[in-house]
């Protein structure tokens, strides 16, 4: 017998894939994998008992706490942004990968597969990671150039209970870090999102509270919300849901794929986005200027070869040693308000601070003045000599 394991969402486009398998590809028994990375409880139900009614045998694998500990936390370490986007997909296809790779091990199967189309980054994300294995790889969604109204029509033409409708047809992504909503006429950038897109966050304009919260980092890694120790699962899970009723956290942006192809991206994030600024001031407060000014070309890289899926490139793995050095010092606490949308710091404090209130205040003599003049009569040296050739 054939048999083939299927990365299994849910959603329109793996469940298409399970019959088409079975039609075009002609195999005998089809494994479908659901990796849990902090999806809601209802998804993965939904998740297995559609695939319960399709496919042959279904594993669901609960990866949330390696996701955060392993993937996200380096995440936050490095600030992780691509233009915008807190990289919480992008960060979970190679962990997803790895897992329905280790179920194709264990049922000794043939391929896999997954329901990727062939305009997006999670075909590259997949197979960079499968195309290391053995197995024969599937793309039917690629390999068939099936549009999203082609896959629509042929769930209805087989009864597939599907969560899409021609009258909404958005894709929908979402684990702990990020919940991301494309298609449909979201995809006309010139299009404003109807609000009930939105499911994390409450619409901004409606919010009329203020809330101050603060985080307490070890060596970078957020440990404590408002002085409580907590998981980095509970604290993520607790910020989505605490700074998403503030509005905090969405992200309406023109993303550059890495095909080359610009998209329309509309993006949820509210834990990300409150963990990212206050490890941001932190970090402001005790790194050196020449560190941050390196970090910054650093996250850069970082982000991008994230945004690939390239977490196994030699590069990822140089620039987290350089990122994991700075990070030592990255202890203390930062306190943010959220209002309206934004998660902005008020305050900020480590024992591992650079920061001097006696040298920098206005009222301190302890740094001479008058020691600066010197320094002054050399600063514009070069630009004010330019500028005399001009003149003359």
């Amino acid at each position: 017998m054939s048999k083939v394991v299927l990365s299994y969402s849910g959603g329109l486009d793996t469940s298409v894939c399970i019959p088409i398998l079975r039609e075009h590809y002609q195999y005998d028994e089809i494994v479908t994998v659901t990796v849990d990375v902090g999806q809601p409880e209802s998804d993965l139900k939904k998740a297995e008992a559609r695939a319960g009614k399709l496919s042959d045998k279904h594993y669901t694998v609960d990866a949330k706490n390696e996701f955060v500990e392993k993937y996200l936390f380096p995440l936050i370490k490095a600030n992780g942004n691509y233009e915008g986007y807190t990289l919480g997909q992008a960060i979970a296809r190679p962990l997803i990968a790895k897992k329905v790779l280790e179920i194709a091990e264990r049922e000794h199967v043939s391929a896999i597969a997954h329901g990727c189309t062939g305009k997006g980054n999670d075909q590259l994300r997949f197979e960079a990671v499968f195309r290391a294995s053995k197995y024969k790889i599937h793309a039917p969604m690629r390999e068939l150039n099936l549009t999203r109204s082609e896959e629509i029509e042929y769930a209805l033409e087989h009864d597939l209970d599907v969560p899409i409708t021609f009258e909404k047809p958005y894709s929908v992504d979402e684990n702990l870090w990020s919940r991301s909503i494309e298609g449909g006429r979201l995809e006309d950038p010139s299009c404003i999102p109807p609000e009930d897109i939105y499911k994390w966050t409450t619409a901004p304009t409606k919010m009329q509270g203020k809330l101050l919260l603060s985080l307490d980092f070890a060596k970078g890694i957020p440990v404590a919300l408002d002085g409580a120790q907590v998981s980095g699962l509970q604290l993520i899970r607790k910020l989505n849901e605490v700074a998403g009723k503030f509005g905090v956290g969405r992200t309406d942006l023109i993303e550059d794929r890495v095909l080359g192809l610009k998209a329309r991206e509309i993006y949820e994030h509210p834990a990300a986005t409150v963990i990212l600024t206050a490890h941001q001031e932190l970090e402001a407060l005790v790194l050196t200027r020449l560190e941050r000014r390196f970090k910054a070309q650093v996250e850069a890289a970082w982000a991008e070869l994230i945004y690939q899926g390239l977490l196994d490139e030699p590069l990822t793995a140089a620039l987290d040693a350089f990122i994991n050095k700075t990070q030592e010092r990255v202890t203390g606490s930062a306190t943010l308000l959220l209002h309206k949308g934004t998660a902005t710091a008020v305050a900020r404090s480590s024992p591992k601070a650079l920061y001097s209130e006696a040298l920098v205040s206005f009222n301190d003599k302890s740094l001479d003045q008058r020691d600066a003049e010197g320094f002054s009569k050399y600063h514009g040296f070069q630009s004010r000599a330019y500028n005399k050739f001009v003149k003359d």
